[in-house]
């Protein structure tokens, strides 16, 4: 009987075999223990899977009903004994199966090498022959129903027809023989098969069946699996359980005799997996060898010295890098290692020794595995030591397909490093605040003890005080006081008595009793109304008083009335009264109690001194920080006439919108405007962007480019042009655009910057010029730049200002030695250098015959220090003509000889003063400043500077507003901010008033702090006062004249307002830096009428302190001071509101229009000019914007 089958399923095994045709003919000997493979040339069916089965001898037209027998067969069925087949000999080879399968697998394996050949004779031949084409996928496995037991079980089954119809099988074998499990190894001259195990649960297609005789076949390469259905048919969908559950294949039940039981039979899915995937793995590392012996012999031939498997490599895989050591100058090493990285040497680093491989010439391998963030491999090959090959200098490459590119690489990186910058924050953070803590604890340890020790010995100070009290203590004295009881102790309440008519309070109509105890040591607890008694012998009074728990010794007084009110008093002839209290507890036991308690009360006022001053400090930061964050917004607003970005913070990694208006421009009417951008001072790493071309914006005259913010930039930085290609440009008079950009993972680089002054406060301050250049220093340092002062060591330098002062080294100049001091001065590291030949040994920083040739020399020894300390730095910057010399000193001497990457500028701060020097700086420096915008243009006709105009700009000075600021000045009555600045300003004013013996009274008070001399208008501040005076306020002056013709005509105008307007006028002709402190705080008005001033810091410490300025129209005064009636929009331009008033001419009429409107907005509305004290103090007239404009000045300085 031959039947034939047809199955069509799902294709389940890899790509990797889709080239095999190869087709077998499996004969199944049915009571054999092997199942022979040979070729079959049949040719596969596209897309499905034939399979032909065969049965032959065989009667399959009755079904036999057959139950599993009771005997001793273990657990599984006894076949019935087929025609032609010996029993002797089948039970024989049953038991020799018994024995073997009995064994270890070891023992099995190892008796495997004997070649076998099977002979079977049978009444029935099953033959199955299966074809198969295209690719075998692998698949989902089934999961089995039932596990054929392990080696000595049978299964004996019934007989059942077989019919396969439309691919489907209705009835399967009836009667199947017993089939024992044994591993055999065919003879060698056989197909190629790896080995034959017998198990369970796979399909032809590798889906798992219930029955599975042999798994694993290989056959040229190609994985065959002999199954036996028993479940399942074998086009993949479900049979009931024919054989052991009592139903046909095609669904219908059976009857009960039908059924054949088996409860040992059980799934062994893992050992299935196990060995499915093992076999697999064998597949695919043999098909894995013959492709590389292919890549092997084709790159030998070819002459390259590597290639790789596979050979298209991927990110986030594994793979093996070849090397042929006979190519390369490596060929007789015994030791081959390959180092690399990925992504140009930039990523993941590596070195791997390599091992010889089994392939023809001499190939040499490792694995490697490849990030997922590689876009390519860079490596050498070398000996572990110093022979390398490098690909002729080149290296070897290699690229990764289908992963990062080098954009996408470096935005990876740079968020690699953002995270890892963050985590250092974090955990330096954390360790800064371990060491805080551990600081606290350390503090309060040491305050603790400092605690005790001081209540130590202010308890024994007390004792002995008290001591001495008790001895001199009495219990009463006769017709003047005595207590009932006479003797008592703490907490009792007893009876004070008092003869008034015995002392000064004989006639008061009240009497009262004002009382301590120990010496008054908790003040006054006890206060009590006295009330006549009916005791005679005189005017007696007494009071009900409860003895303090804790006194020794009563303290008292008696007075007229209650405290705050009695203006009589009998304090004993200023002795006070004194009783003795008897004691509650031992002497010594009372003094150690008071002691804690000393301590404790020591502990909880230290407490609240340490937590005052902490939320002190922790408020002026914030002021601070929103006053700078204030500061930049006004920075980035300022030139909103010409450009802004929308939004206006840029942040690093964000999208910003770049708006131009060339109306207020070179560019202005130009038809085209175009954007050229890069970032990072021009630096960074992806160089400039292609030039743009703005687009019209909406609505408005300006035009637009959209900017992509790198995450690594830190500054944005732009030009416009009118043509691609360049044309006419606005670089903004070649200092560029710059805008700066927040959240960067990449902070700008420290410059270093050099100052050489002669002047610096406040160790040698005598004018504005040793201001500029502390806070300037100060405020650059902060923006963590590297900054340094040279400053001559004089003999009249206020060493106490100077901390950690050590000398550090001498160096020679020409024939004199010069001494370098270091040391630290408002936290600014200084070098002071002290030349041995005394020239600055002058007890004064000017005023000799000689001060150009000693300012000179300096110049000239500190660009010595610099040239021999071998130190570059990034900008030297001198100042006025004093330092003037080292700008042309700088350029002849040392640019070219040390100090080539250093620029020079030079800062004019008052032009009336050595105008030869400042010329020939103005000559050499890289940039000129000077300090403020109008004050440029006043001086830009001038010869010293027209010349050089290309290179001179403004930039007003600030003031430092750690030392100017009333929230933290000790020298005024309460501190205050703008949230209370009338309070701050009314106690100010009150104490000002009070100390210099004015009127106390609600006046308008104008103040004036200024050197006396024809530069500050002098003759404009002598009519102010007069008129002030007018108009009845206040006025006070602090300052002197260096002529003493001006001294002492302002000596008999005080002379004559001080006899005249005493209660309202006061002329301080001295300097007296606390003074000026209560003076800008208690004025109501700053006058500063200057004829010229280049910047000034009178009117900003004015407005510092909540005092409006009122200031002539010149220099710095008009940049800063803007009109309350005529200067609205000015102001706005430079995102401010009016603050003062100002005045032009030089005359008294123009001093009366302001100083009148002035006084007249005091009394008029007195709401609106507290408003306008309060406007004043939230301005930022300190070094936050100066700093920013002087960093863009040294940047461009670098340029040149």
């Amino acid at each position: 009987m031959e039947v034939s089958l047809q199955l069509q399923r799902p294709l389940r095994y890899k790509a990797v075999l889709s080239h095999r045709t190869d087709c077998f003919k499996i004969n199944s000997l049915p009571f054999a223990r092997t199942v022979l493979f040979t070729p079959s040339r049949n040719e596969c069916l596209a897309g499905r899977v034939s399979h032909r089965v065969t049965a032959s001898a065989a009667d399959f037209s009755k079904r036999r009903r057959r139950r599993l027998s009771s005997g001793s067969s273990p657990k599984g069925f006894t076949p019935k004994t087929q025609a032609g087949t010996s029993d002797k000999k089948r039970d024989q080879k049953n038991n020799d199966d018994e024995e073997e399968d009995s064994s270890t697998p070891a023992s099995r394996e190892s008796a495997e090498p004997k070649k076998m050949e099977i002979e079977s004779k049978a009444e029935e031949e099953l033959t199955i022959e299966l074809s198969q084409k295209n690719k075998i996928d692998e698949g989902e496995k089934e999961e089995p129903k039932e596990d054929v037991t392990s080696s000595g079980k049978e299964l004996a089954v019934a007989k059942s027809n077989l019919n396969a119809e439309n691919g489907s099988v209705s009835k399967f074998v009836e009667d199947v023989v017993g089939l024992q499990k044994k591993e055999v190894i065919l003879e060698n001259d056989t197909v190629s098969t790896s080995r034959d195990i017998t198990s369970e649960g796979k399909q032809f297609d590798g889906t798992i069946t219930d029955d599975i005789v042999t798994e694993g076949k290989q056959l040229g390469g190609t994985i065959i699996e002999y199954t036996v259905a028993k479940g399942k048919h074998f086009d993949g969908t479900i049979a009931d359980d024919t054989v052991t559950k009592g139903k046909h294949l095609d669904g219908r039940k059976t009857d009960d005799n039908d059924i054949v039981k088996d409860e040992s039979v059980k799934p062994d899915e893992k050992v299935v997996e196990d060995v499915s995937e093992k076999l697999k793995l064998e597949m695919e590392e043999n098909l894995r060898k013959q492709e590389i012996e292919v890549l092997a012999e084709e790159n030998f031939l070819k002459g390259n010295k590597i290639f790789v498997y596979p050979p298209i490599v991927r990110p986030d895989e594994d793979i093996e890098v070849f090397f042929n050591r006979t190519l390369s100058p490596l060929n007789d090493e015994p030791d081959i290692l390959i180092m690399g990285a990925f992504n140009s040497w930039r990523w993941r680093s590596f070195t791997i020794r390599l091992n010889k491989t089994h392939l023809k010439a001499d190939w040499w391998s490792c694995q490697i595995h490849v990030p997922k963030e590689a876009y390519k491999m860079d490596f050498v090959f070398f000996n572990g030591q110093n022979l390398y090959d490098n690909n002729d200098k080149k290296d070897f490459c290699i690229t990764v397909e289908g992963g990062m590119d080098e954009f996408a690489f470096e935005d990876f990186l740079l968020e690699e490093k953002r995270r890892e910058l963050e985590k250092l924050a974090k955990e330096q953070e954390e360790k800064e605040r371990q060491e805080e803590e551990q600081r606290r604890i350390e503090a309060e340890k040491a305050a603790n003890e400092a605690d005790r020790a001081q209540a130590k010995v202010e308890a024994q100070k007390r004792r002995e005080i008290l001591e001495q009290l008790m001895k001199n203590a009495a219990r009463s004295v006769d017709n003047i006081w005595f207590i009932e009881p006479n003797e008592f102790k703490g907490a009792d309440k007893v009876k004070l008595y008092y003869n008034k008519t015995s002392g000064p309070l004989a006639y008061a109509n009240e009497l009262w009793i004002h009382g301590g105890h120990n010496n008054w040591s908790d003040g006054l607890t006890i206060v009590e109304k006295l009330v006549r008694s009916e005791r005679e012998g005189g005017d007696w009074w007494y009071a009900e008083v409860v003895i303090p728990d804790r006194a020794l010794v009563l303290n008292w007084v008696f007075a007229d009335g209650p405290p705050k009110v009695a203006t009589i008093y009998d304090n004993n002839n200023r002795q006070d009264f004194h009783a003795i209290v008897l004691k509650n507890i031992p002497e010594e036991l009372f003094w150690v109690e008071e002691e804690h308690q000393m301590f404790r009360k020591l502990q909880e006022e230290r407490k609240l001194r340490e937590e005052a001053i902490r939320a002190k400090a922790e408020k002026t930061a914030r002021l601070k920080a929103e006053m700078k964050e204030r500061t930049l917004k006004r920075f980035l607003l300022s030139q909103k006439h010409i450009v802004y970005t929308e939004p206006l913070d840029v942040h690093a990694g964000s999208t910003v919108t770049v708006c131009y208006n060339p109306a207020n421009t070179v560019l202005n009417g130009k038809q085209e405007v175009w954007f050229r951008c890069s970032f990072n001072r021009w630096t960074h790493r992806m160089g400039p962007l292609p030039p743009q071309r703005m687009l019209p914006a909406d609505n408005s005259s300006h035009v637009k480019a959209i900017v992509k913010v790198p995450l690594d930039a830190y500054m944005m930085d732009f030009v416009f042009s009118e043509r691609e290609d360049g044309g006419t440009f606005d670089n903004k008079d070649g200092m560029d655009y710059h805008i700066p950009v927040l959240g960067g993972i990449v902070k700008e680089p420290p410059m270093h910057i050099v100052h050489i002054a002669v002047e610096m406060a406040p160790i040698a301050k005598v004018g504005g010029l040793g201001d500029v250049v502390t806070s300037l220093s100060r405020a650059v340092q902060d923006l963590n730049h590297n900054v340094n002062i040279i400053f001559p060591k004089y003999d009249c330098l206020k060493l106490n200002h100077v901390k950690d002062l050590h000398y550090q080294r001498s160096f020679f100049w020409g024939d004199t030695e010069v001494k370098v001091w270091f040391g630290k001065v408002e936290s600014i590291s200084v070098y002071f250098l002290e030349p041995q030949n005394g020239i600055v040994w002058k007890g004064c920083v000017y005023g000799c015959n000689n001060d150009a040739e000693r300012f000179g020399f300096f110049c000239h020894a500190a660009l010595e220090f610099l040239h021999q300390g071998g130190l570059q730095p990034d900008i030297i910057h001198c100042h006025d003509w004093s330092s003037a010399p080292v700008a042309w000193l700088f350029k002849d001497h040392y640019m070219h000889y040390g100090l080539s990457k250093t620029r020079v500028v030079f800062t004019i701060h008052n032009l009336e003063f050595g105008a030869h020097f400042i010329a020939k700086a103005m000559q050499y420096a890289d940039k000129a400043t000077t300090v403020s915008h109008t004050y440029a243009k006043e001086v830009a006709g001038n010869p010293a500077v027209a010349p050089n105009l290309h290179k001179f700009h403004g930039i007003l000075n600030g003031i430092d507003l750690d030392i100017w600021d009333p929230y933290n000045d000790n020298f005024l009555p309460i501190p205050y901010t703008s949230e209370n600045v009338v309070e701050g300003k009314q106690a100010a004013k009150e104490a000002l008033q009070q100390r210099l013996g004015l009127k106390k009274s609600d006046l308008p008070v104008v103040g004036i702090i200024s050197r006396l001399t024809q530069q500050k208008g002098i003759h404009l501040i002598k009519h102010a006062i007069w008129r002030t005076l007018e108009r009845n306020g206040q006025v006070v002056l602090l300052g002197s004249a260096p002529d003493p013709r001006i001294q002492n005509d302002f000596v008999n105008l005080a002379n004559q307002l001080h006899s005249t307007h005493g209660d309202r006028a006061r002329l301080v002709l001295t300097y007296d830096e606390p003074l000026s402190h209560l003076i800008y705080a208690g004025a109501d008005f700053i006058l500063v009428p200057s004829i010229f001033e280049p910047c000034g810091l009178t009117q900003l410490t004015a407005m510092r302190y909540g005092s409006i300025p009122v200031v002539r129209k010149t220099g710095g005064l008009y940049d800063t001071v803007f009109d309350v009636d005529h200067d609205k929009a000015r102001a706005e331009a430079q995102g401010l509101e009016p603050n003062g008033f100002n005045f032009d001419g030089a005359d008294s009429a123009g001093v009366d229009y302001a100083l009148n409107r002035a006084i007249s907005a005091w009394y008029d509305g007195r709401d609106w000019f507290h408003s306008l004290c309060k406007r004043v103090m939230e301005q930022d007239w300190s070094w936050n914007r100066p700093a920013l404009d002087y960093m863009e000045l040294y940047h461009a300085a670098k340029k040149y």
